[in-house]
């Protein structure tokens, strides 16, 4: 199982730029769901607060 902080940065890159969601960036990194740290988790939640529709 990879690192998911070594890959923060390339899962910033595929939200913001690309548009990705977390589980989209994550499946085209290879990385494994289960373990998801809580810091990501509160990421995923304050970007949805900040979408508009």
């Amino acid at each position: 199982m990879a690192n998911k902080e070594s890959y923060q940065v390339a899962i910033d890159i595929l939200r913001c730029h690309l548009g990705m969601s977390l589980e989209e960036a994550h499946k085209e990194l290879g990385i494994d769901q289960p373990g998801t740290t809580s810091a990501t988790e509160t990421q995923e939640l304050l970007i949805g607060l900040t979408q508009d529709g």
